[in-house]
This record gives C-alpha cells, sequence and structure tokens, in this order.
C-alpha cells in the first residue's frame, strides 16, 4: 500500500471513529462534519474524500454498533443453559442491556433514514440480517418441523417485541421504566411467547 493510501485509510479510520464518538455523546443531531474534520485534522471538504456522504459515515458507525451487539448476544448466547428457550430469554436481555448502555448508537441504528431514491447497500443489509441467526438458531431447535422461511417469521416476529418493549421502556420523555425491571418484563415476556408458540405448534400438529 501506498503512502498516500495509507494514510487516507488511516484518516477514513479515524473519521469513523470520530463520528462514533459523535453520536455516543448527542445523537445523529451530533454528527457535524466539520467538527469531525476538525477533530481529525482534515479541511471539511477532505471529509468526502473518504467517505461518499453523511450516510454512508452513519452506516459505517453502525455497522461497528452491529459488531459489537453480535459479540454481547452471542455472549450471552453460550452464558447458561443450553436450553433454547434460556437462551432466548439471555439474548433478549442482552439486547436490551446493550441498548440500554449504548443508547445513543443503539437509537441512530434506526432513526438514520437515507433519502428516498437511495438505497441500503448489501453489505449493511448483510451486517442486519447476520444478527437474526441468534434468534433463528434456538427457535430452529424448539421447532424443528417449522420451514426456515416459518422461523424466519417468528425470529422478526420475537425481536419486533423485544425491541418495542425496549425502544419504549428507555424512552426517557415518556414511559421511562427502571432497568432492573424492564430486563424482568422483558424475560416474562420472551417465556410467555415461547410458551404460546410451543402450545400453538403442538396443537397444529395433533390436528386431524
Amino acid at each position: 500500500m501506498s503512502k498516500t493510501l495509507e494514510r487516507r485509510a488511516k484518516q477514513r479510520e479515524a473519521l469513523i471513529e470520530a463520528a462514533e464518538r459523535a453520536i455516543a455523546a448527542k445523537g445523529l443531531s451530533g454528527l457535524k462534519t466539520r467538527d469531525l474534520a476538525q477533530e481529525i485534522g482534515v479541511a471539511n471538504g477532505a471529509v468526502y474524500n473518504l467517505v461518499a456522504d453523511v450516510d454512508e459515515l452513519v452506516l459505517m458507525v453502525g455497522s461497528r454498533t452491529l459488531a459489537r451487539l453480535d459479540a454481547e448476544l452471542s455472549a450471552a448466547e453460550s452464558a447458561g443453559s443450553p436450553g433454547p428457550e434460556a437462551a432466548l430469554v439471555r439474548i433478549a436481555v442482552a439486547y436490551c442491556d446493550f441498548a440500554a448502555h449504548n443508547l445513543e448508537l443503539w437509537r441512530a441504528l434506526f432513526e438514520h433514514r437515507m433519502a428516498a431514491e437511495k438505497t441500503l447497500p448489501d453489505w449493511a443489509i448483510a451486517d442486519q440480517m447476520h444478527l437474526f441467526r441468534h434468534i433463528h438458531q434456538p427457535l430452529a431447535a424448539l421447532f424443528p418441523q417449522q420451514s426456515f422461511d416459518e422461523i424466519s417469521v417468528m425470529a422478526r416476529s420475537l425481536f419486533s417485541a423485544v425491541h418495542g418493549m425496549v425502544a419504549l421502556g428507555l424512552e426517557q420523555k415518556l414511559i421511562a421504566v427502571p432497568l432492573a425491571l424492564l430486563r424482568e418484563q422483558i424475560a416474562t415476556m420472551v417465556k410467555a411467547m415461547v410458551s404460546g408458540l410451543v402450545a400453538n405448534s403442538a396443537e397444529q400438529r395433533s390436528s386431524p
């Protein structure tokens, strides 16, 4: 790698790290390219030699956030009983904890909106979909008779329920819930959903 390319790669990494710190501190509204340029020691316009636009920069920060979330969910998945129901509960609670401890970075994953004419890059979609394996695998163990697509629908439904509880529970303007209580409620909800899915599956199998 030439010195020019090496310097550009280092500046790009520094830019992404600076953007991550800005979002963590003030949310997406705190992301200002002029401030980032000053922090990493380049001209304001030079930022766009390092990334295509602000959307790409936010997505790169999001990729780092998703990688950290992936690591947290993997740790939770293997931290206790190997049973799929217990694993799903741990994963849900770990998701809640990650959101609570990385609030603005977590919010940015869902608050960022690209222009209507722009499409999400394939690598960004892959980053997001990769995380669903944490839910998909335990559900597949619970429901071996279900197809991949059916398990995928279950996984998205379970994620939506957990995410909704986390989003509302951590909303400090409306109905904030103490974290300990929120974790308990999420665990209870996941157990209830899984029990309902198991009962429904058994009923379907026993029907003529």
